[in-house]
């Protein structure tokens, strides 16, 4: 799969863009603050209907306006499919296929991107919030059906933790308030299909990870990843770091959780238990990368976790390759993992990069050549 051609309206900085790119390498070069990320990002939001840099919609929406609009064009093979969003500031976004009307969460069935930039190291040395945004992104590629059961989650848990606030200011408990049941069911249902999927993400993941470590830091560190659930006991949020020992995760375990916190839930007015409080645990040598891996180890684990889930997409999307967006971490790297790095995405069907400087890019992904300033699109050159 490749983008063709990109344009967007009133996104981030970009008042009109229009780009083509082409198979293979493109390079996007300009200084830091001109736009470069916020094209890549355009690109990324069609696939996971999220940003890498901002949880919200609003600022990707360029000021003074009310929308942007993000279109591309889509090749895989002979096929060319024409994708379009437009993110509101307020209210629910509009999304297009082929012109015709379709959900917001239709759109990841069509386009499949990884993107590596900077804040990945979030991923590993972050909050475990960062984790479960990098799996719930990947799994909506994976599973778009995924995207309306995680926002149906979000929905109910905002409803059920506003009801546990109300029933907190107004001293009532368990008893008094039979409409917290409902929500629970709901909860239950949708959490547990969450939790379901983010374990056999992470078995899926796990060869992948192993491979690409090697790969990328030249060593066998045994890296491990294992989700560490709320509802068998652990609690990242709450700064709870013990191990727990996976186990099968099923509605009724997530029931009696909820039921042994409800006391803590209505002293609290908050909802202690679901995916919304699960960490992913990551570990290099059976030692927790947060906290222990040093600055290299970290970069190798939160590049590997990216290469990998690109292996992922690839061996299981009839799409053929994601789109690999590599923005501005060769900047980040030493030379031997730039080098090493360049070598495993340089076979994927179509890679973007982006630079402030052109030198920190290897030569073999100096390809199709853009340059951004200020928002606009300046020069192109082609590397044939």
């Amino acid at each position: 799969m490749i983008v063709e051609r990109l344009s967007l309206v009133d996104f981030r900085n970009y008042e009109h863009a229009d780009l083509e790119f082409t198979r293979g390498a493109n390079l996007l070069v300009g200084r830091n603050g001109q736009g470069k990320t916020n094209l890549a990002e355009a690109v990324t939001y069609l696939a996971t209907l999220g940003s890498h840099r901002v949880s919200a919609d609003a600022p990707l929406v360029r000021s003074g306006a009310d929308a942007a609009f993000v279109r591309a064009r889509l090749g895989h093979g002979e096929r060319h499919i024409q994708l379009e969003i437009q993110i509101n500031k307020q209210g629910s976004n509009k999304a297009r296929v082929g012109g015709a009307p379709v959900r917001s969460a239709e759109l990841p069935r069509y386009a499949q991107v990884v993107l590596f930039a900077p804040e990945d190291l979030q991923i590993v040395r972050g909050d475990p919030s960062a984790r479960r945004r990098f799996a719930d992104q990947l799994l909506v590629q994976l599973s778009p059906r995924l995207a309306g059961v995680i926002a149906d989650y979000d929905r109910v848990l905002k409803q059920r933790t506003a009801l546990l606030k109300s029933a907190r200011a107004r001293g009532l408990r368990g008893d008094a308030l039979p409409t917290l049941d409902v929500w629970d069911d709901k909860l239950i249902a949708l959490g547990t299909e969450i939790i379901e999927a983010r374990t056999r993400l992470a078995a899926d993941l796990h060869p992948h990870l192993v491979a690409a470590y090697a790969a990328i830091a030249g060593a066998d560190h045994s890296p491990e990843l294992e989700w560490a659930n709320s509802i068998a006991g652990f609690d990242p949020e709450d700064g709870d770091d013990q191990r727990v020992a996976s186990g099968a995760v099923t509605a009724e375990a997530f029931r009696a959780a909820l039921a042994a916190k409800r006391t803590a839930e209505f002293d609290r007015g908050v909802t202690l238990v679901g995916p919304h409080r699960d960490d992913l645990m990551l570990r290099i040598r059976a030692l927790p990368v947060k906290g222990y891996a040093s600055h290299g180890e970290s970069w190798s684990v939160a590049l590997a976790l990216r290469l990998a889930s690109a292996q992922l997409l690839r061996a299981d999307s009839l799409l053929g390759d994601p789109i690999v967006i590599l923005d501005d971490v060769f900047a980040e790297l030493d030379a031997d993992r730039r080098m090493r790095l360049a070598s495993l995405v340089a076979d994927f069907e179509q890679v973007v990069v982006t630079a402030a400087v052109e030198a920190d890019v290897p030569e073999e992904l100096r390809g199709r050549t853009v340059r951004v300033e200020a928002g606009r699109i300046l020069e192109v050159s082609d590397d044939e």
